[in-house]
């Protein structure tokens, strides 16, 4: 399955995300942001390749919404941008958030 993980600047909470997924034998994972100053720009390829897409925040879905088409499922996790990469706070809040969804 794959999974794409969505927030402003791709720079502290979906590379996180990712991160956790990199060597999981059941999801495969990218990461992206929806800003212009992201590291890596959400596109529609990106979209398209994801079979579920989370997005840390509603914002992040709303303009998912706006400038795409996005035929997979969405799920804003509600995870706010007060995080550095790898932080225990953030690995805990993601993994919380994602059991719902996710087999993990």
């Amino acid at each position: 399955m794959n999974i794409l993980f969505i927030c402003s600047r791709n720079q502290w909470r979906s590379p996180t995300a990712e991160a956790i997924f990199k060597n999981h034998p059941t999801y495969k994972a990218r990461s992206a942001g929806t800003e212009s100053s992201a590291r890596i720009k959400v596109s529609q390829k990106l979209l398209d390749w994801a079979d579920i897409i989370f997005v840390m925040e509603k914002k992040h879905k709303q303009r998912l919404e706006e400038k795409f088409s996005v035929d997979s499922e969405m799920v804003i996790l509600e995870i706010p941008d007060e995080y550095k990469f790898m932080d225990p706070e953030l690995i805990d809040s993601l993994n919380i958030a994602l059991s719902p969804h996710l087999n993990l």
